[in-house]
């Protein structure tokens, strides 16, 4: 019982982190290793149960979302469904010692960057920094692929990336990231199952709350105002949980 009591919470609040700021995983990934399950399975369960929430708030913003920049909407999809795909690929053949000493790593890139993330979207486009197509789609796909072999800190890298490449609509921005995040993650978890990854018990419990917690988020995240709050909170929580597993 207190294990789904921790899943259910970790779910709700990594959805609706998810859908309001990004970076939900850094509370989902640690709650399953926390209660036992491998390193590799539960970055892999974190991102199969992330998906019903990126959907359930992609579709809340659906009227948002359009392409902006050098890149149609379509374009931009099959890109980051490939770099995901890449991803899930690398961490297949990432062996499970190595990946436990890099996940300390990771937490720490997702935390800085989820504390750094409004400033670097501001100074990109305070200099008005536009890239074309080609250098687009490397950043596209980058990104993804760093989503495809771990989950943590995506939505925050996404938004950057989109304000590179010219997007200017914030409203359009957070649905096509929550979309984006699941294609690729659609992709990835297909890799993930295939190579029997997902823990399943976990998996039903997290993927439930994960989802009414992103559909929450995304209707609520228009009458936030003050969203750094939040922010600060999760940023704290990923440093302990950074500061945890390099201990460990």
């Amino acid at each position: 019982m207190f294990s789904i009591v921790i899943l259910v919470v970790a779910g709700l609040l990594a959805g609706i982190v998810n859908a309001i700021a990004g970076g939900g995983t850094l509370l989902s990934f640690p709650a399953l290793v926390w209660l036992g399950v491998p390193p590799i399975m539960a970055n892999a369960t974190a991102t199969m149960t992330a998906l019903p929430g990126y959907i359930g708030s992609a579709w809340a913003y659906r009227r948002d979302i359009s392409a902006e920049g050098s890149l149609r909407l379509g374009s931009i999809i099959l890109i980051a469904a490939l770099g995901g795909l890449a991803g899930a690929g690398l961490l297949l053949i990432t062996p499970g010692g190595a990946f436990v000493g890099i996940v300390p790593w990771l937490l720490l890139a997702a935390t800085l960057l989820f504390a750094t993330g409004p400033r670097l979207i501001a100074m990109v486009r305070a200099r008005g920094w536009k890239i074309g197509p080609v250098l687009s789609a490397v950043a596209i796909f980058l990104v993804a692929g760093y989503g495809g072999y771990f989950n943590g800190g995506l939505g925050i890298m996404l938004l950057a990336v989109f304000g590179l490449i010219g997007f200017q609509d914030l409203h359009g921005m957070n649905g096509l990231k929550n979309m984006l995040s699941a294609v690729l993650s659609l992709v990835s978890v297909a890799t993930y199952t295939a190579a029997g990854l997902i823990a399943w018990e976990s998996a039903a419990i997290l993927a439930l709350s994960t989802t009414l917690g992103g559909y929450i988020g995304a209707r609520q995240a228009r009458r936030i105002r003050h969203t750094e709050y939040l922010r600060i909170l999760i940023v704290g929580i990923g440093a302990a949980l950074t500061v945890g597993f390099f201990v460990i």
